[in-house]
């Protein structure tokens, strides 16, 4: 790779996000491509679903790709001489059980053009906290295609605790318990969003790597807008693709996330207010606690 010329900085990498794409709101597809972009990456875009809005936020049309067609898309893009530019895939949200072995095939396409890219798997399939009262707000078919399809071929994770559990058929409820699953899971970095904190009324990122194992806590805020998620993963991406250390990304990411739902919520908005905010994608000036998780505690 070219280094660039002495007093100019380094290109930002590329990122293909493959997720869900809503006409309002700062979630998943809209709030990840325009973040990422804040941060200097250039960002390719696959939806795998159209919505109105979050299905929190009440029921609308779905609109799904055929697979047929969406695979054909798919096809064009890994045939491309392009596609030696992205660095980086991420996916999350699929529409269809039958979109992860397309989404599969792009990751290994993208990895033959450049084999140091890296790919991140957001399995979003579920929460403790959902519209429904909790558990898998997607067909039972796509959590399994996700879980063993895509995990399977992924660098970095990022499932919630409810996610982890399910993935894993582990309790998760204390933080001991959520490092045993990651460690399960097999992806190499698992970086657990909503992790159980050490904290009273606190809210835990907890990032386990073959080096060990780090945690940033932070204030919980009371009703959160949706997407903090993929935010969250979006943002140790971009740290992850700079090449700052694991846990300096970490707290980056933890730290944006925090304070723009913070900052989002005081100003009673039902959605991230990214363009509002967006200086604390660049400069987060929130304060969470960092430490590294001690490997044998967590196996006691």
């Amino acid at each position: 790779m070219s280094q660039a010329p002495v007093g100019e900085t380094a290109p930002k990498k590329t990122v293909l996000v493959i997720t869900s794409q809503v006409v309002r709101g700062g979630i998943s597809g809209r709030g990840l491509v325009f973040s990422l972009e804040r941060l200097g990456h250039t960002v390719w875009f696959l939806p795998t679903i159209l919505l109105p809005w979050h299905p929190g936020q009440g029921r609308g049309t779905r609109i799904i790709p055929p697979v047929g067609e969406f695979g054909a898309l798919v096809s064009d893009l890994a045939q491309s001489s392009k596609l030696a530019e992205v660095d980086a895939v991420m996916s999350g949200y699929l529409g269809d059980a039958g979109q992860a072995g397309i989404v599969a095939g792009i990751v290994q396409a993208v990895r033959e053009q450049n084999p140091e890219a890296v790919y991140l798997c957001d399995p979003v399939i579920g929460d403790h906290v959902s519209a429904s009262g909790g558990g898998l707000y997607v067909p039972k078919e796509t959590a399994e295609a996700i879980r063993d399809t895509l995990l399977t071929l992924a660098d970095i994770a990022t499932p919630n605790s409810f996610e982890l559990g399910w993935l894993t058929g582990r309790d998760i409820g204390t933080e001991t318990e959520a490092l045993s699953a990651a460690r399960l899971l097999g992806t190499p970095r698992v970086l657990v969003t909503s992790a159980p904190a050490l904290r009273r009324n606190a809210i835990s990122n907890l990032l386990v790597t073959p080096n060990g194992a780090y945690s940033a806590e932070h204030a919980a805020i009371l009703d959160p807008p949706h997407g903090t998620g993929d935010l969250v993963a979006g943002l140790f991406l971009s740290g992850w693709l700079d090449g700052l250390k694991e846990e300096t990304a970490l707290v980056r990411a933890a730290g944006a996330t925090f304070e723009i739902v913070a900052r989002s919520v005081k100003k009673g908005a039902d959605e991230l207010l990214l363009p509002q905010e967006q200086q604390s994608l660049v400069r987060p000036m929130a304060l969470v606690s960092s430490r590294r998780v001690l490997e044998a505690v967590a196996r006691a």
